[in-house]
């Protein structure tokens, strides 16, 4: 007969515990059906034995294990809070849980505390973070390495539960998602043949069932000590072309602590976005793989450590920690789940004094980005990289969009070989996954010259031109202040009329090239004909005045080359109003890598 604790009325929690069973200090009882538990209940057990660890409130799920606290007998039961089953816990049924049970956190206290020891959390414990409370259901946590030939099963349960990977899929933010998350106090985290398997099961699921991933990365690529199956290089493996073709298609969101190299790192680097933490390490080879190939001995912390790959584009997001990551990858899932009901703003007149009224002196953009934006809704991705454009998730009125910004404080906003690609690639991004895209506009348009014709912008600026014309989601631009030449129609998608909508703020002014420039160039002969040069200064100096007046967004507007020039308090409200409530997502083949 099995005791069953009642903490809620008409709902039970089955224990793998009988009446009259001597229970130890420490001794695991396993549960057998999910409910929170309303009052933690004592009245099962004899007074010896105190309580069990799980306290009033918490939500319990299948299979964890609850410990008591205290070593007594379990008394019989009592009938006003305890039900009684006929039948016991088959052998059978015992066997599975408890194989099922060794594998969890509280089973391993040595890896776990390792695992704490270095201020890192543990797979299991990120998953349970990231997931909605008792949604998680696993996939293969049975599993264990391909190495029969070479230990013993009971070493094999103990030393390497789940193959080193927990998969299955949850509710993230209410939205059911794949999560795979390789274990690093498993064989390091490394990737064996059930491993593999499973990651094959789990991504073909989240193509068939259109459902997000979220990757969690850290570990050290291919594992060569698998002896289970007749392999020899194991080229053959599906998982890195089953992952890949899910870009575009699902939201893809890769996180990383500690160390990860080879396969681990080419699965990382498919994702839509990279979250890592201050002390990951991301390289295409480890450290045995660096000397084997010859090319000396390195610590893993040299390899590709955060401060390499944030500013040069390999790293989205940088966070403080495990616990910051899983935050922010469900800040980021949150902008692929439909509108929020619940959003509210800054003082909106604010934003009519960010812009200098001198057009010479810089600003941060940044403000009039989080005046424009719901409160809190900000999300800015990849800011130590290309940083003269700002690429951001945002929420207007509660709806998701994409942002990209020019920044003034940066080059004066003109646009380099890293900020074009950051800019395309973030379009892609918000095409693949039906996101409008809001552009703030200011620029003096591409940067030229020798040295940067040298980083091949030919190419990388003209990115711009390709994605903007092959945009499926809406966009609706604002000229802040400078929209010059062909980087200003960069950033309109092509051209003024591509956007829904083309508005000026009064500090607008537009040109075909700098204004200045412009009239030196155009008007060249005329004043190369002044030979006194007080009065050819004086001439340049008013037809550069005669060229702003010419360029303001006044004038722009009275022959329709924009929309409208409006009051920066109503910026909002044009955004709202231009972008269509329902957005069609673009049949995308993939989202660029870089």
């Amino acid at each position: 007969m099995e005791t069953v604790i009642a903490p809620m009325q008409g709902t039970v929690v089955l224990v793998s515990v009988s009446p009259g069973d001597q229970v130890a200090a420490g001794q695991q009882l396993v549960v057998l059906e999910s409910m929170k538990m309303e009052h933690v209940v004592a009245s099962a057990i004899a007074s010896r034995v105190g309580e069990i660890s799980v306290t009033a409130g918490e939500t319990v799920r299948r299979d964890q294990v609850l410990v008591t606290i205290e070593p007594g007998v379990v008394a019989a039961p009592h009938t006003d809070h305890i039900e009684q089953v006929d039948n016991g816990i088959r052998p059978d049924l015992a066997e599975v849980l408890a194989r099922r049970a060794a594998g969890k956190d509280i089973n391993r206290p040595e890896a776990v505390e390792r695992r704490h020891r270095e201020g890192r959390r543990t797979a299991r414990e990120n998953v349970e973070d990231l997931c909605d409370p008792g949604t998680f259901v696993e996939y293969g946590g049975l599993v264990v390495a391909a190495q029969r030939q070479r230990r013993s099963m009971e070493e094999l349960v103990d030393k390497t539960p789940a193959d080193g990977m927990v998969a299955g899929i949850a509710e993230i933010n209410g939205r059911e998602s794949v999560v795979v998350a390789y274990d690093a106090t498993v064989l390091a985290g490394t990737q064996g043949f059930y491993n593999h398997a499973k990651k094959d099961r789990m991504f073909e699921l989240a193509a068939r069932r259109k459902l997000p991933v979220v990757l969690f990365a850290e570990g050290g690529g291919g594992r060569p000590g698998d002896t289970d199956v007749p392999l020899v290089a194991m080229l053959d493996a599906p998982a890195f072309s089953l992952f890949a073709k899910l870009s575009g298609l699902v939201p893809l969101v890769g996180v990383v602590a500690g160390r990860c190299f080879a396969g681990n790192a080419a699965l990382l680097g498919c994702c839509d976005v990279i979250i890592a933490t201050a002390d990951a390490t991301i390289g295409m080879g480890g450290p045995a793989m660096i000397e084997g190939g010859g090319l000396g001995v390195v610590a893993p912390e040299d390899v590709g450590p955060l401060s390499v790959q944030e500013p040069n584009g390999v790293v989205d997001i940088a966070v403080a920690d495990e616990a910051a990551a899983v935050r922010v990858a469900k800040k980021y899932l949150s902008y692929f789940t439909g509108t929020g009901a619940d959003w509210s703003t800054v003082d909106q007149e604010r934003l009519r004094n960010v812009v200098p009224e001198n057009r010479v002196r810089a600003y941060e953009v940044r403000q009039v980005i989080d005046g424009i934006a719901d409160v809190d809704s900000v999300l800015e991705l990849r800011p130590r990289f290309g940083m003269g454009i700002l690429t951001a998730l945002i929420r207007i009125e509660g709806r998701p969009m994409g942002l990209i910004a020019n920044n003034p404080g940066h080059l004066g906003g003109a646009i380099d070989r890293d900020a074009a690609d950051k800019a395309a690639r973030f379009m892609q991004l918000c095409d693949s996954h039906g996101l409008p895209i809001v552009s703030l506009c200011d620029t003096p348009g591409f940067m030229v010259g020798p040295e940067s014709e040298k980083t091949a912008t030919v190419r990388h600026f003209s990115r711009l031109f390709v994605t903007g014309a092959n945009l499926t989601v809406p966009m609706c631009a604002v000229v802040l202040r400078k929209a010059y030449g062909l980087g200003a129609m960069a950033m309109f998608g092509g051209g003024a009329k591509i956007p829904y909508a083309t508005v000026a703020w009064p500090t607008a002014e537009f040109g075909a090239m700098g204004l200045e420039g412009a009239v030196k160039l155009g008007f060249r002969r005329e004043l190369d004909a002044i030979t006194d040069p007080v009065r050819r200064k004086e001439t340049l100096e008013n037809m550069i005045a005669m060229a702003y007046e010419r360029g303001k967004a006044l004038n722009a507007a009275s022959m329709f080359e924009v929309d409208d020039v409006i009051d920066p308090v109503d910026t909002r409200r044009w955004i709202a109003a231009a972008l269509p409530k329902e957005v069609a997502r673009a049949n995308r083949p993939n989202v660029d890598t870089w």
